[in-house]
């Protein structure tokens, strides 16, 4: 315990998760929330870890996925997020999803009953004052002009940008199950589904081609002062992907595999538009992978072309935002503290990560390590063979400097994937050498089975408990 206080700025997924793991560990925290004082234009409440786009945490798959493994390592750390997330879970097939609104209430609860938290509504202009010996910066990706102008100036760069898009939701009473039916691909049953978790609306060769066409044509949200702004490829616009190709949506969220129609099983869809559930009511489904620019108008035209979305009732449309992240690997140290400013960090997709679940695991970090210091303890950043580690290597050293091109920054956000692991070698299934799929899944394994071993060792879990799970 101790009496010197955490300043948090930004009550995010980030920001809420880095809080609680401060005040869990016994550090007062003061976290400072400019909502609703300052609204943004993703917003719609004055919750805390409201989201603003998806709903799902993507796979719950801590075996053979990369963000199902962080989930885990996550859950080991007592997170909040997690906590939450599990609380309000919807059915989703393979994924983690949540109802939005019980997901941000329960976050929100467990912040403001807290007896070591302070939750401030104001909006902080600017970078925090020097009297602040640790403080967090994790206000995401819509940053507030006036902070992120401190945050250049102070830092002597440009932040970098990318778009971010929304994808619409529509009232579930609205669509035409007699066209559309229930299934998960490859009937997959998830935490809390049942094989049967996403409604699937079939294409055919000719409407899907149609289809495309009209993303192609219909008329789009443009954003000069954001021009050379590049796309996140996680969440690319429907349309965008419709411009790289005809046959780019139908091998992304349009494609067909995995499923059967339950009106006309001997016929195979061409392509496949999937919905996935929303909230805990079952009454809101979300348009899978199709983020968008579209006006609006144009958006409840096109996609009322979909089979069984012909008379859909939109609860929202798709929109499109830009955010901002800092130069991470040149900027801030393995504990995510700025260079050239003791005591202040930064947290979340500011930082560069990029998804929900990446971003309050970055938060979960950088609480801990704020905490150690004003507890007087050492702070150890995770092994990178663990999902923390590879994500934090990746936010502060994941970028290639070209002699080539000097001053050129490689790096990019990204969500956390087997790629940032360290290598491992795949065990051999009865003394022999596994090849193509088997030996993908076996090398998945071991990085996983590798990577919670280390991170049980890493929080302090001891062998008895580790044993017992």
């Amino acid at each position: 315990m101790t009496t010197k206080q955490l300043h948090i700025i930004g009550g995010g997924l980030a920001g809420s998760e880095a809080a609680w793991q401060a005040a869990q560990a016994g550090v007062p925290v003061a976290l400072h929330e400019m909502r609703p004082v300052r609204g943004t234009d993703a917003h719609k409440t004055d919750s805390l870890a409201e989201l603003v786009c998806s709903n799902s945490f993507r796979s719950d798959d801590a075996q053979a996925n990369a963000v199902g493994l962080l989930h885990a390592e996550m859950r080991l750390a007592g997170s909040l997020i997690m906590n939450s997330a599990d609380l309000n879970q919807v059915p989703a097939g393979g994924a983690l999803a949540v109802d939005r609104d019980g997901f941000a209430a329960a976050v929100t609860a467990k912040l403001e009953a807290h007896p070591l938290i302070t939750i401030v509504r104001e909006e902080v202009t600017g970078l925090p004052p020097e009297e602040w010996q640790q403080a967090i910066i994790a206000t995401g990706p819509l940053t507030a002009p006036s902070l992120a102008e401190a945050i250049a100036e102070k830092t002597g760069a440009d932040a970098l940008a990318f778009f971010d898009a929304i994808a619409p939701i529509v009232h579930f009473d609205t669509i035409d199950m007699n066209t559309c039916w229930f299934q998960s691909r490859y009937d997959k049953v998830g935490p809390g589904g049942t094989g049967k978790d996403y409604i699937n609306c079939p294409m055919d060769k000719e409407q899907y081609e149609a289809f495309i066409q009209a993303l192609i044509d219909g008329g789009k949200t443009e954003f000069k002062q954001w021009e050379g702004t590049p796309y996140f490829d996680g969440c690319l616009p429907i349309e965008v992907m419709a411009e790289r190709g005809p046959e780019t949506a139908r091998h992304g969220p349009m494609k067909p595999m995995g499923l059967t129609n339950a009106h006309n099983p001997d016929v195979k869809a061409y392509a496949v538009v999937q919905l996935r559930q929303d909230n805990a009511l079952g009454t809101l489904y979300n348009m899978v992978g199709f983020q968008t620019k579209l006006k609006h108008a144009e958006q409840v035209r096109i996609f009322r072309m979909i089979p069984g979305l012909e008379n859909a009732d939109f609860a929202r449309l798709g929109g499109l935002h830009r955010n901002t992240y800092i130069n991470s690997p040149t900027l801030l140290d393995e504990t995510l503290q700025l260079k050239g400013r003791t005591g202040l960090r930064f947290a979340g997709q500011i930082t560069g990560c990029e998804g929900y679940v990446e971003s309050a695991a970055i938060g979960l970090l950088a609480g801990r390590f704020a905490a150690a210091e004003l507890l007087g303890q050492q702070v150890s950043p995770p092994p990178v063979t663990t999902a923390f580690g590879a994500l934090l290597n990746h936010i502060t050293g994941g970028h290639i400097v070209s002699d080539d091109e000097p001053g050129k920054r490689s790096f990019q956000p990204m969500n956390v994937n087997f790629g940032l692991f360290p290598a491992v070698e795949a065990p051999k299934s009865e003394g022999k050498r596994l090849r193509g799929k088997d030996k993908i899944v076996a090398k998945r394994h071991a990085i996983t089975s590798r990577a919670l071993t280390d991170c049980r060792d890493w929080l302090g879990i001891a062998p008895e408990v580790q044993a017992a799970e």
